[in-house]
């Protein structure tokens, strides 16, 4: 599992860069973010969590179903909503009230 930045709709907001654990994701000269070494990640998704342009892609391994598969998250101020893309262009899309988070 890993992580991949699309540069062209990177802001450079930096919100990637604070919430990688690992330190890994850098701004290179553009402004833009990127990671060094694509398998240094641990696959905690918490940069892609934080980036409000799409900009960061996780690619599901195949013990989690993935085969090619990739997700990416958008929030809103009450809803996150995580959407898989097969390699077959189908997508899931499943929707989390954050409210109802920790509920139970």
């Amino acid at each position: 599992m890993s992580i991949r930045i699309q540069k062209s709709k990177c802001a450079g907001c930096g919100r990637c860069i604070e919430a990688c654990p690992g330190n890994l994701i850098k701004k290179d000269k553009e402004n833009k973010a990127f990671i060094r070494q694509v398998r240094d990640c641990w696959g905690c998704t918490s940069c892609i969590k934080e980036c409000r342009h799409d900009a960061i892609r996780f690619f599901l391994g195949a013990d989690v179903g993935g085969r090619g598969a990739s997700m990416v998250v958008s929030e809103k101020p009450d809803i996150s909503t995580w959407t898989v893309e097969k390699p077959d262009g189908t997508k899931i899309t499943i929707q989390v009230n954050k409210k109802d988070a920790n509920k139970y």
